[in-house]
């Protein structure tokens, strides 16, 4: 008898137990029928009435079964494994799933909370410039009121003073009437001629009624000196009248008083009037005109100040950028000079210096040989970049061959070039260089690869 193998393990655990193999191995076919063992049939023993036989295990589907059993646990450890996963891939996408949720719901609730925030600081902002621009058209208004409130009370100050001072003035040369009247009244009495007193009467009155013509001509906007003119003269016709009867039939007092009557009240009132003509014509005080004139004096020193500083500054900056033509463009400056001479100009004017810029350097100011280069050369960068080419690439675009420089394709013409050949001749053109040859050969052959591809 000989020994088996140990058994090897499934999923971990032991296979069930097979039986053991009871006497040699062999094989189940032989190489001549001769060699085939001869068995005999046998007549099937009957057992024995008493004895009672189990019957005899199948090896072959314990095996079966067991492979089975073990391959269904293995195939249910494996659905529950992957069941296992499963799941817990499913919790961990779920609680992913719920992380990025709350992190997108707390992004929107902190962009909402900065919008509200962002809003709230706008109406805060308007609220502030609206409370700021209605605080300042309160105070205006207010000072617009204050002002007006001023003004008017300054007006009725006025007012009410023209008003008071026109009472005085009348009131005085009532007073000065009463007091003159007599002594010239006394001057003209003749008890043979009583109508002379009525000279009195005419010399004051005329004075007051020239006075009345006056203020007519200054509410017209007419001339009133004449007016004036006469209410003194007949004031002071009144005067001497006075002063003459008064010395000789009075004392000295009594003329010179009387006299003062006749002079002080039409004068007092033509001072009213010529008040209200100086306020109507709006003609300055004495204190005003010399103020004026101050302030104007100010203005023009000021003004006579900023023009020798403007002057100043730009002699300065004239003086900086001949300074600087001559040191950066010394060719240019020295032709310049000469031009400026050659025209008899103190100095090297914008004109001047724009011919000889052009004479020197063939260009107008702002443009030369070397700002043309660079200007090209970095708009070729531009455009390089833009298309994403190099820039010695795109300098080919620009100056590339034609067809009829290069051998004949399998078509007519080019895509980019004219749609038919044109007919050469030769000693046409220049001759190509070695070099200029050999760079068309390979690129004809790279062409015709390319197209037989």
């Amino acid at each position: 008898m000989t020994a088996t193998a140990s058994p090897t393990q499934v999923n971990g655990s032991a296979p069930p137990r097979r039986l053991p193999v009871m006497g040699d191995w062999r094989p189940i076919e032989f190489d001549s029928p001769a060699e085939k063992p001869k068995v005999e049939a046998a007549a099937p023993a009957e057992p024995a009435p008493s004895e009672t036989m189990p019957p005899a295990p199948d090896p072959v589907a314990e095996a079966e079964a067991a492979a089975i059993r073990a391959r269904t646990e293995a195939e249910v450890e494996a659905r529950r494994r992957q069941a296992k996963a499963e799941a817990q891939a499913t919790l961990i996408k779920a609680r992913e799933e719920a992380e990025k949720q709350r992190l997108a719901n707390r992004r929107a609730a902190m962009a909402l909370e900065e919008k509200e925030a962002a809003h709230l600081t706008k109406l805060a902002a308007e609220n502030a410039e609206r409370e700021e621009i209605e605080r300042k058209a309160a105070e205006a208004r207010k000072a617009h009121e204050a002002e007006q409130a001023a003004e008017e009370q300054r007006a009725e100050s006025v007012a009410e003073a023209d008003e008071k001072w026109r009472q005085y003035a009348i009131r005085f040369a009532v007073v000065c009437g009463i007091v003159a009247l007599p002594v010239q009244m006394a001057a003209f009495y003749n008890k043979d001629a009583l109508w002379m007193l009525a000279a009195p009467l005419m010399l004051e009155g005329g004075a007051w009624v020239v006075h009345r013509g006056a203020a007519a001509a200054a509410a017209n906007s007419r001339p009133t000196w004449h007016y004036r003119a006469i209410v003194w003269l007949l004031a002071f016709i009144a005067a001497g009248i006075n002063l003459y009867h008064g010395l000789h039939a009075f004392d000295p007092g009594t003329a010179i008083g009387t006299a003062f009557a006749s002079i002080a009240g039409p004068g007092v009132w033509d001072l009213h009037e010529n008040g209200r003509i100086r306020k109507r014509d709006g003609k300055q005080t004495r204190r005003e005109r010399k103020a004026a004139e101050k302030a104007a004096k100010r203005i023009a020193a000021e003004e006579a100040a900023e023009k020798a500083a403007a002057d100043k500054a730009a002699a300065e900056a004239a003086k900086q950028l001949a300074e600087d033509r001559k040191k950066l463009f010394s060719k240019v400056w020295e032709h310049a000079v000469k031009l400026a001479a050659d025209y008899g100009e103190t100095g090297v004017t914008e004109a001047i210096w724009k011919q000889a810029k052009i004479d020197v350097e063939g260009a107008p100011p702002g443009e030369s040989a070397d700002v043309i280069r660079m200007r090209n050369a970095a708009e070729a960068r531009v455009e390089a970049a833009r298309q994403n080419k190099p820039v010695n690439t795109l300098n080919k675009a620009k100056s590339a061959q034609v067809n009829q420089q290069v051998p004949p394709r399998s078509r007519r013409g080019h895509v980019g070039g004219p749609k038919a050949r044109g007919v050469r001749r030769p000693n046409d053109s220049q001759k190509y260089s070695s070099g200029a040859r050999n760079q068309m050969s390979i690129a004809a052959k790279s062409g015709l690869r390319k197209e037989a591809k």
